[in-house]
């Protein structure tokens, strides 16, 4: 038995095939497109997955100020920043924040599911969030996938 068939390839920056992926926000739960999106920007998808390298692929995400949140959480859920100051405390809703900025929830759910470490910063870079149908990487000629299509 040829025994040097079984070795696992780990893949480095210079291996790793990046491919550019557009996803439509427009009627999608919050959550299940954060966690399927954190999973092309990691690379989990991929057979070369390697958990300390960047192979994960470029995510479009347009239509961001079309999600759904599920129940009541429009008014119920809230988001908490702190200024650093003593008593600065923040409280935010999901209406408050959409209404300032419609990519923000998006981007702040999709940043809690990635590392917590410099790889998660690299991978954060990789994501490009739209609120409405128009993005600017045509040239890069993403992919379009539908989030049923991701395992």
């Amino acid at each position: 038995m040829d025994t040097l068939s079984f070795k696992t390839i780990s893949a480095n920056k210079d291996t790793v095939n990046k491919e550019w992926v557009l996803l439509n926000a427009e009627n999608e739960i919050l959550g299940r497109l954060a966690s399927k999106a954190a999973i092309l920007l990691r690379g989990k998808h991929k057979t070369n997955f390697t958990p300390h390298v960047d192979c994960g692929d470029n995510v479009i995400i347009i239509n961001a100020d079309k999600i759904r949140l599920t129940g009541k959480k429009w008014d119920d859920k809230v988001y908490v920043r702190h200024t650093g100051y003593p008593g600065g405390q923040r409280f935010t809703s999901p209406t408050q924040m959409m209404a300032k900025k419609p990519f923000a929830m998006v981007e702040k759910a999709i940043k809690g599911m990635l590392p917590k470490n410099r790889l998660g910063s690299e991978l954060f870079r990789n994501l490009y969030v739209y609120a409405g149908p128009e993005h600017q990487h045509q040239a890069q000629k993403p992919k379009e996938m539908k989030l049923n299509d991701i395992k």
